[in-house]
């Protein structure tokens, strides 16, 4: 008996591994299929759903548990991405997230066995249980113009480390996302609401940036903040 029982396990764990793996070839396909430099083609994913919606199914029965932490960040990653995309596709053409009410704090998606929202993904899921990760800040996409622009490619388990820390630069070396206006250097206003998260440990905001520029900047240099672009941030 404990023998058969024992095999149910093994065999229904491989099949969970089986599933969890096909979540993210098949994010990774959808990604590279639909986001070119950071825009997304929603008008494309609009006219033939069935890829989003087999993915989203896939997210719907995927478990993951925080005892697996990198399994859990990359699914719950995505899961938010695609969360997003879907919101904007039901109602496109749209001008801005912000037309849709409720979009992140009322609205609900089946994802992870869960009912969840936008903000319960990201505030519970992931700051909630992981809140010295700030580095989340830089690959949740709101579907704005202003967020850092959506990677191309699923995040995945194996290379997470990595894919943070690349994202994380990328978008603190991007001139569309920290702006230089004569003398003034002008940071995202995610830097602004978020601060707590970026000065953790007795940094600075100026010193956690610099960590990650290649140019960095100037003890001393006037600093600001540029308002934040909610148009949407569709290809």
């Amino acid at each position: 008996m404990k023998h058969f029982t024992f095999l149910i396990f093994f065999f229904s764990a491989f099949l969970s591994a089986q599933s969890n793996a096909e979540f993210f070839d098949k994010a990774d396909d959808f990604f590279r299929s639909y986001v070119e430099n950071g825009k997304v083609n929603y008008a494309e994913i609009k006219q033939n759903r069935n890829e989003l919606q087999e993915l989203l199914n896939l997210a719907k029965s995927f478990n993951p548990t925080p005892e697996n932490e990198d399994i859990y960040k990359a699914f719950w990653i995505n899961a938010y991405n695609l969360a997003v995309i879907d919101g904007i596709v039901d109602r496109y053409p749209v001008k801005s997230p912000l037309d849709i009410k409720g979009f992140f704090d009322e609205e609900k998606h089946s994802l992870g066995q869960k009912s969840v929202t936008l903000d319960e993904i990201e505030h519970e899921n992931l700051f909630g249980r992981f809140p010295s990760e700030e580095r989340f800040h830089f690959v949740l996409v709101c579907a704005a113009k202003s967020c850092p622009p959506l990677y191309s490619r699923a995040y995945i388990p194996e290379n997470l480390n990595e894919q943070l820390e690349r994202q994380t630069k990328d978008a603190l070396n991007d001139p569309q996302f920290i702006k230089i206006e004569n003398d003034t250097i002008l940071f995202s206003e995610i830097l602004k609401w978020y601060k707590e998260d970026f000065t953790q440990n007795g940094k600075s905001l100026l010193q956690y940036v610099n960590q990650y520029r290649e140019n960095k900047i100037p003890s001393g240099t006037k600093t600001g903040f540029y308002d934040y672009n909610w148009n949407l941030n569709a290809l």
